[in-house]
């Protein structure tokens, strides 16, 4: 049958793009990973690879069209046999998704003894319950990532005057990523700061600030680049405190995309969390939920010492319910059980959620039920969380986008055998990502993430075995 080209995303923010050169014609032949055609936005432009081999039977968007929004059919790659009269047979772009999605859970199912030794079942929850500072019958709004943390600068820079925002593009271009839509507008150019591209440069005016007793809000434009700031961060941010013998604060937040997003290859795909955990005085944010990042992002704003706030650009667009409070504000270091069960605990936090939460979902078609718990906050570690609920389970499973080796999972594994080893009936799996530089092929880097599932591998092996 007939394979549809869709129009690609050079990032999970991007609509359309403009669809620049052809770079085959029709009645080529393809093989899988050439160029086929090229697309630009206003600040990248992308290859095209084909991922199925055959002719290129038709192209449906002529070159030199702008604004072609992302999933729109390009072009049509013909089989092997086929013929243009075949071109009515491509299937929708929504069925050859769902067909997919429907194949990996199929693949994966098989018929299995329920796990022995397993405690009487919570009744599951695929939706997490609220939390306990959200007083009962508030009113919840739903809103993307972006806005949630859009509207927690704003709350906060109107709250304090001491609170601006810095770094490259967050003015006069909204937000590399729309985040800080709005904000130039309301609080001017005096605290909406466009800066030059060096990070270290900026991260230091950021760190001196907060030193002098401004609550500077230090945006990357991805953590990748921060690698520029990282002496800033460390050396000065983190240990000034130490060093002064408690004279001198630094009340900070540093925040960005960080980890992989969509096709941006290695140099700009690496997860940090396990990096800035290790560091004394640096506290570590990775949240999951929309209103997670609200709550936490006023909370990182308003505490007195440097706060790594790592987001994730592939949840930017994604939305969820906030309260609706005059000022909602969630406690760091606090983490989340976002589903009750007794069979296996599941641990993660950021977009490793995005796996953890549909594979709850498969195994509790086959009677497993997880014991599923956000983080949301890295660094301090909610230790007495997580060992509480592999008391009650007694498996685990992490699962992170970051490597493995000296990852957050080590540490938790680490600290489940410290506190609650007589509890284990396995030992504890970790999911991850693989230990490579992120390709830039796409099916290459489906392969170096992680994905559901291995996570309901991982579960159903420490509860079968």
């Amino acid at each position: 049958m007939p394979i549809q080209v869709l129009m690609p995303a050079l990032s999970p923010t991007m609509e359309k793009g403009n669809l620049a050169k052809w770079l085959k014609k029709e009645g080529e032949t393809i093989k899988s990973g050439d160029v086929i055609a090229e697309i630009e936005t206003d600040k990248a432009t992308m290859e095209v690879e084909a991922t199925d081999e055959g002719t290129l039977g038709k192209i449906l968007i002529p070159e030199g069209t702008a604004d072609v929004a992302v999933n729109t059919p390009i072009a049509t790659i013909l089989a092997d046999g086929e013929s243009a009269a075949d071109l009515a047979k491509a299937p929708a772009p929504a069925k050859q998704e769902k067909a997919a999605e429907a194949a990996a859970p199929a693949a994966e199912a098989k018929s299995e003894p329920a796990p022995k030794n397993e405690p009487a079942p919570a009744a599951p929850s695929a939706v997490a319950p609220p939390d306990p500072e959200i007083p009962e019958g508030t009113e919840m709004v739903t809103m993307t990532i972006r806005d949630a943390l859009r509207d927690a600068m704003a709350e906060e820079m109107r709250r304090d005057p001491d609170v601006f925002l810095m770094g490259e593009e967050v003015a006069e271009y909204q937000g590399a990523y729309k985040v800080s839509q709005g904000l130039l507008q309301e609080f001017s150019a005096r605290r909406v700061i466009d800066t030059p591209i060096t990070e270290h440069g900026f991260a230091g005016i950021g760190v001196g600030a907060a030193m002098a007793g401004l609550k500077p809000i230090v945006e990357f434009m991805t953590f990748n680049f921060a690698m520029q700031a990282i002496d800033q961060i460390i050396n000065s941010a983190a240990k000034t405190l130490y060093m002064s013998g408690g004279q001198m604060g630094c009340s900070i937040v540093f925040r960005g995309p960080n980890g992989a997003a969509a096709r941006v290859a290695a140099q700009h795909s690496q997860d940090y969390s396990a990096w800035y955990s290790q560091i004394p005085g640096l506290k570590v944010i990775a949240p999951f939920s929309a209103a997670d990042y609200k709550g936490l992002l006023k909370a990182a704003i308003r505490d007195p010492n440097p706060v790594i706030f790592l987001e994730n650009e592939m949840l930017y667009g994604h939305s969820g319910e906030v309260p609706k409070l005059d000022d909602y504000v969630i406690p760091i270091g606090k983490a989340r059980v976002v589903r009750s069960g007794g069979h296996v605990s599941i641990i993660s936090w950021s977009n490793g959620m995005s796996y953890a939460l549909k594979a709850a979902d498969e195994l509790a078609k086959e009677g497993i039920e997880v014991d599923l718990i956000d983080l949301r906050t890295l660094k301090p570690l909610d230790t007495d969380t997580i060992v509480a609920s592999v008391k009650k389970t007694g498996r685990a499973v992490t699962v992170e986008e970051g490597w493995q080796q000296n990852g957050v999972g080590a540490e938790i594994a680490a600290r489940i055998m410290e506190y609650a080893f007589d509890y284990l009936d396995a030992p504890v799996a970790r999911v991850s990502g693989k230990d490579v530089p992120m390709p830039y092929a796409a099916n290459l880097e489906k392969l170096a993430l992680p994905s559901v599932a291995e996570v309901v591998a991982a579960a159903k092996a420490v509860c079968y075995r």
